[in-house]
C-alpha cells in the first residue's frame, strides 16, 4: 500500500483542508489518542511530511500524560537542554523567547524531528503561531544562492544571544553544534534550510558578513507566501516537521496569559548535501557535569 493510499484509508482527503498552497493543513473529524492504530499514526506522519505542519481542533480531551503518550507514537522523547522532561511548558509569564523565528533546539546535534504542541490557555485576541516551509524557501533561492547555502555551515548555540537571560537564570547548560545550512531530509529527500535564532554565525565567515548572509537567507524562509498562521483555540493541537520548518509565536496579546505545552521527538543528526554529518562542538550540562563532543 502506498503512503497516499494509507492516508486516504484512515484519513479521507475530504477531511484534510489545506491552509495555504505551500504549508499547513487542518485535519478534521479525528480525535488524537495514544492508542490509535499504527496505520492511523503512519497516516498522520505522512500528512506531516506532506504539509510540514498540521492542525487539529477540539482536542480538549488531551491532558499532559495523554499528549506525551500520543507524541511517543512517533519516536523516542527528545531531551531538552534543561534536562529530560516529557512536556515543556511555554508560559507567557516566563520570557523564553518563543516570539523569534527558530527551529526547536537546533543547538543540539540530533535536534527534534517532530513537535506536538497543545493550546492550554489561549488569549481572547492575539497569540497566533506562524510556521514557514524551509524546503520551498530553499527552492526559491536563485541557483547561485543555493550553491552558496549548500557549502555553508553555521554554529548553533545555547543559550546564545537570544536566550542568554532566560538560560542563565535556570541552568548552567551550554551547547554548541555545527550544522550544514542545507540538510537533506531523511524521509523525503528534500533539501531544507537550517537557520533560526540559535545561529551564532557561519563557519569561516566574519561576524559582519555572517549577519548579512543570515538576514538574506532568513528573508526567504519568512517570506509571507512561504508561511501559515494559526489562530489558536483552547484544545487545539499542532504537529510539525521540525526538520523542514521554522516557527515563531506572535507576542501581540498584551497582558493576557498564553500557555501552550509541547512534546518533542528525537531526531537524526543532519546530513549535508555532500554527506557530512553535523558536529557537536561543545556540551556542558548543569553546573558540575561536562560532556565532550564525542559524549554529547
Amino acid at each position: 500500500m502506498s503512503e497516499m493510499d494509507l492516508i486516504n484509508n484512515f484519513i479521507p482527503r475530504t477531511d484534510v483542508v489545506k491552509c495555504t498552497a505551500r504549508i499547513g493543513a487542518e485535519i478534521r473529524n479525528i480525535k488524537l489518542w495514544a492508542d490509535l492504530p499504527d496505520q492511523a499514526i503512519a497516516a498522520i506522519n505522512g500528512l506531516v511530511l506532506e504539509h510540514k505542519v498540521i492542525f487539529f481542533r477540539d482536542q480538549g480531551h488531551l491532558d499532559d500524560a495523554e499528549q506525551e503518550r500520543f507524541a511517543l507514537r512517533f519516536g523516542k522523547p527528545s531531551p531538552y537542554p534543561e534536562g529530560t522532561m516529557p512536556i515543556f511548558e511555554i508560559d507567557s509569564r516566563r520570557d523564553i523567547g518563543a516570539d523569534i523565528w527558530h527551529i526547536d533546539w537546533s543547538c543540539m546535534d540530533a535536534y527534534p524531528k517532530i513537535s506536538v504542541l497543545r493550546g492550554v490557555v489561549i488569549p481572547q485576541a492575539g497569540g497566533d503561531t506562524v510556521w514557514s516551509n524551509t524546503a520551498t524557501a530553499y527552492l526559491d533561492l536563485p541557483l547561485p544562492l543555493q550553491r552558496l547555502a549548500d557549502d555553508l555551515w553555521a554554529v548553533h548555540s545555547w543559550p546564545g544571544a537570544h536566550y542568554r537571560r532566560y538560560a542563565e537564570a535556570i541552568t548552567g547548560t551550554r551547547i554548541e553544534t555545527e550544522h550544514p545550512v542545507v540538510r537533506v531530509h531523511p524521509e523525503t529527500g528534500e533539501r531544507t534550510l537550517v537557520l533560526g535564532s540559535y545561529v551564532e554565525g557561519f563557519v569561516g565567515v566574519s561576524k559582519y558578513d555572517s549577519l548579512r548572509l543570515f538576514d538574506l537567507f532568513e528573508s526567504h524562509i519568512t517570506a509571507q507566501e512561504n508561511t501559515v498562521r494559526w489562530k489558536w483555540k483552547q484544545g487545539d493541537v499542532a504537529i510539525w516537521d521540525n526538520r523542514a520548518t521554522m516557527h515563531c509565536a506572535t507576542k501581540d496579546f498584551g497582558d493576557q496569559r498564553r500557555v501552550v505545552r509541547r512534546a518533542t521527538i528525537e531526531g537524526e543528526v543532519p546530513v549535508s548535501v555532500d554527506g557530512r554529518y553535523s558536529v557537536a562542538r561543545f556540551k556542558f550540562v548543569g553546573r558540575n557535569e561536562k560532556l565532550t563532543p564525542n559524549e554529547a
